[in-house]
Parts: structure tokens; C-alpha cells; sequence
């Protein structure tokens, strides 16, 4: 049984220019404005990804105009990280990092292991297969949680 959507989620992930803006990107898709959600990396030493913007576009999802940034930079841009009902990390430094700010704010995290395509594979073809695998993991765990996608959005 699906659960309720929550208020408010956090997609992290290493340097926010592959899985968490994906994951925000097609979450804002599937279940509309319901829920503010917003994506993190514990860097933001890249810009977004380009394969990752090919393959959310297949779908609809829009990722051109992401700009990525750190959970430090949220801080400091004032978004408040214990505001989140729920952060969900998509790799195990972001997990880490997610689970050291439960020591000052409670928070709900849940850990889902998602492949990073990155330096899979040389080729333009195949690159873009693991990235689609990446994207179709993240709606995997998107719609065990909170179901299929709302017609209405």
C-alpha cells in the first residue's frame, strides 16, 4: 500500500548533477506541487549532468535549468534543512551526511541504493543505457513509496 506523500523531501546524493536532481525532477512529475521537494549533493563541484538531462527528457522531465548545490550551500542560501519531512539518500556519503544532521534536527532518512551511472561505460550509446537505469531505479523506489503517478499532475 502506497504511503501518503509527505509535505516536504530532500533528494541527495554526492554532487547533485546525476541522481538527486533526477529524483527531484521526476517526483515534481509524477506527484505535482503537492510536495516541495528539493535536491542536495554533499558537493557541488559539477554542473548537471548532460546525460542525465537526455534521459529525464524522455520522459517529460525537464533538468536544463538545474543548478546544483551542496547541503552547505542550502544553509547558507537560508533554506532550512530540519524543515524536511524527509530525506532520501541515493548514495552512501549523502546517507552519511544526511544521518549527521540528525544529530541536531530530527529527521526522517531513508537510504536508497541507487547505481551511479557515471564512467560505466565510453561509448555514447551505451552511457545512456545506464543512465536510463539510474532513472528507471529512481522510479522503481518512487513508486513503491507513494504509488504510480497522479493523473492530475
Amino acid at each position: 500500500m502506497p504511503e501518503a506523500l509527505p509535505q516536504s523531501v530532500l533528494f541527495c546524493c554526492d554532487h547533485n548533477a546525476v541522481r538527486s536532481p533526477m529524483a527531484e525532477g521526476i517526483m515534481k512529475k509524477f506527484y505535482g506541487a503537492g510536495t516541495y521537494v528539493q535536491s542536495a549533493g554533499v558537493k557541488s563541484d559539477m554542473e548537471i549532468d548532460g546525460f542525465s538531462i537526455a534521459v529525464c527528457r524522455e520522459i517529460g522531465v525537464e533538468l536544463e535549468r538545474h543548478r546544483t548545490r551542496s547541503f552547505d550551500e542550502m544553509e547558507q542560501w537560508g533554506d532550512d534543512l530540519s524543515s524536511f519531512d524527509l530525506i532520501v539518500a541515493l548514495s552512501p556519503a549523502s546517507q552519511r551526511r544526511a544521518l549527521d544532521l540528525t544529530r541536531y534536527f530530527h529527521l526522517d532518512v531513508v537510504y536508497w541504493p541507487i547505481m551511479d551511472p557515471t564512467g560505466l561505460a565510453q561509448e555514447r550509446g551505451a552511457r545512456l543505457v545506464a543512465y536510463r537505469k539510474t532513472r528507471d531505479q529512481i522510479i522503481g523506489h518512487l513508486q513503491d513509496r507513494w504509488g504510480p503517478p497522479r493523473e492530475d499532475t
